[in-house]
Order: C-alpha cells, then sequence, then structure tokens
C-alpha cells in the first residue's frame, strides 16, 4: 500500500474516531428506547394474584397495556426497564411522554408495575417508585380511583407528596419521608424531580390534571386525563377509536396553546421556561377548556 494512501486511510478513521466522541459529549443519552407491549394473560393472572387487578375492576385487562421506556436516574445516568402499565387508548401519549422526560434529563428513581409492591400503594410510595395503573379505590374515598383506569400516574413520590388534613388540622404526608424536605414548593425551592418542572410535558400529552393544583388533599406527584364520563366513553370505544379520541383530545390542547402563545407578548426567555408565570396561566387556562 502506497504510504499516502495508508495516511488518507488513517486520518479518516482517526476523524471518524473525533467525530463519534464529540457525538458522544453532545448526547450524553443515549436515543431513547421504548415500546407498548399489550398484557398477556399469564400478566393479568399475576395482576390478580398480587392483588392490584379484580373481576370487578372497571377496565378489561384486555384494554391494558405495558409502556416499556429508559429513564434517567437521580445521579444521571441512563437507565433501562422503566414500565408502567395505562390504558390502551393512552399508552401511545404516555410512550412520547416518557421519551420526552428522557431528553429533558428529569430524574426518575424507578418505575415499576404495581405487582412488584403487591399492590400496596403506600409501599410503591415510600420506594419512591413512578408508578400507574393499580385497581384499588381512590386514598380516602370508596370510588374507583382513576389509576384503576389506567388513566392517572404518580411521579417521584418521595419528591411529590400527597398532603392531606383531617378534620381536626392534623396533616398527614405521604410518603413521610417526604415531610418537611419536600413541602416547600415555590420556585426558588425547587429540587430535581418536582413535579412542577413537568407539569407542561404531561399536559402536552393529555394528562390535563394536576393533583398539584388541588385544595385538599395535595397530590404534588399525581396526574391523570379528564373527567370520569370522558374516561369511561373511552372504556366503551373499541381501542383503535378510543385512541383516535384521545389523540383528538391532546391535539385539542396543543392547538389552544399555539394559539395561545403567539397572541402572548412574553419574551422568547419566558417562553422557554415552563413554569414562567405567563406560561402557567396559559397552560392553565388551555387545560381548563380542553378538559372534557
Amino acid at each position: 500500500m502506497r504510504p499516502s494512501l495508508l495516511f488518507s486511510k488513517t486520518r479518516s478513521a482517526l476523524q471518524s474516531a473525533l467525530l463519534a466522541a464529540l457525538l458522544a459529549t453532545l448526547l450524553p443519552h443515549p436515543a431513547a428506547r421504548a415500546e407498548i407491549i399489550p398484557l398477556s394473560k399469564l400478566q393479568c393472572e399475576k395482576m390478580r394474584i398480587a392483588h392490584v387487578l379484580s373481576k370487578d375492576n372497571p377496565v378489561p385487562c384486555s384494554r391494558l397495556a405495558t409502556v416499556r421506556f429508559d429513564y434517567m436516574d437521580f445521579n444521571g445516568a441512563a437507565r433501562s426497564g422503566g414500565s408502567l402499565v395505562v390504558l390502551d387508548a393512552v399508552a401511545p401519549q404516555v410512550e412520547a411522554l416518557f421519551g420526552e422526560l428522557l431528553l429533558r434529563s428529569t430524574p426518575i428513581q424507578q418505575a415499576l408495575p404495581l405487582e412488584d409492591f403487591n399492590g400496596d400503594d403506600e409501599k410503591s410510595m415510600a420506594a419512591n417508585n413512578t408508578s400507574a395503573f393499580n385497581g384499588r379505590p381512590m386514598t380516602g374515598g370508596g370510588s374507583w380511583s382513576k389509576h384503576a383506569y389506567g388513566v392517572a400516574i404518580d411521579i417521584n413520590p418521595l419528591q411529590n407528596p400527597y398532603v392531606s388534613k383531617s378534620k381536626s388540622g392534623v396533616t398527614q404526608v405521604l410518603p413521610a419521608a417526604s415531610s418537611p424536605r419536600y413541602l416547600q414548593r415555590a420556585a426558588s425551592a425547587s429540587q430535581p424531580g418536582m413535579a412542577e418542572d413537568v407539569v407542561g410535558a404531561f399536559y402536552d400529552h393529555g394528562f390535563l390534571i394536576w393533583g398539584g393544583n388541588w385544595k385538599q388533599p395535595i397530590d404534588y406527584q399525581h396526574f391523570e386525563i379528564g373527567s370520569r364520563d370522558f374516561i369511561r366513553t373511552l372504556v366503551k370505544l373499541p381501542p383503535q377509536q378510543a385512541t383516535r379520541e384521545f389523540e383528538r383530545y391532546v391535539a385539542g390542547y396543543r392547538s389552544c396553546m399555539q394559539q395561545a402563545q403567539h397572541a402572548n407578548t412574553a419574551t422568547d426567555n419566558d417562553e422557554e421556561k415552563d413554569d414562567a408565570p405567563e406560561n402557567a396561566a396559559l397552560r392553565e387556562s388551555c387545560a381548563a377548556r380542553s378538559r372534557k
């Protein structure tokens, strides 16, 4: 081989290696991997044994799907194995949502199905586990939780606790380890993993209700899609039609936001900052108008 040709090939190889190294520094996280998998009969049986699913559940197991995804942990490392069980109609948006959270470098402790905790929501919260489906009643109530429909997500319970007050004024915080560190929710006290940083992302994918806006209880970890009537409509529709209906729901909110942002006079810096007062006001206005 001629020396000049050898030099050319060597230089080309070095350039390729340098380019790969540069890309690795510019892209600290691998491309997000995610998939949607219908639940098998074996998985459904496992959920029944673990008290996560019962024959009386308002959504049959055949209408549930597992969304598997990569995420970033609190040490900044990319992790695989995130797993949420949701209603089939919302699964594509949940897949896209957690892909966006990875790109935003939003930290998540872990995301395991509730059967890993034998259906015990408090154990899941104590483990700072991000979760979705659980065939249980509402906390403190007798009606089915929206988690029992697969249309609610709890993210990072430690950083985003459930806070309630009894009639006698006693405050309960779940998980208990959240108190008092994560009860200060002002923007100046924001810490990694807090839901305030991702409300816009959840809304943009159809989860238009955030428990952090509630008066009593306040459920900072909790996001859900809409009213029980809308949820029942999705459950009654055939899967493909339900998915299209939910996509229209999402599109309605996004259209409202686009129109509102065009009409708004906020600076470019405010538009980029998801929790800027102007953006938060627009977001809540469009969510209220779009919710069904």
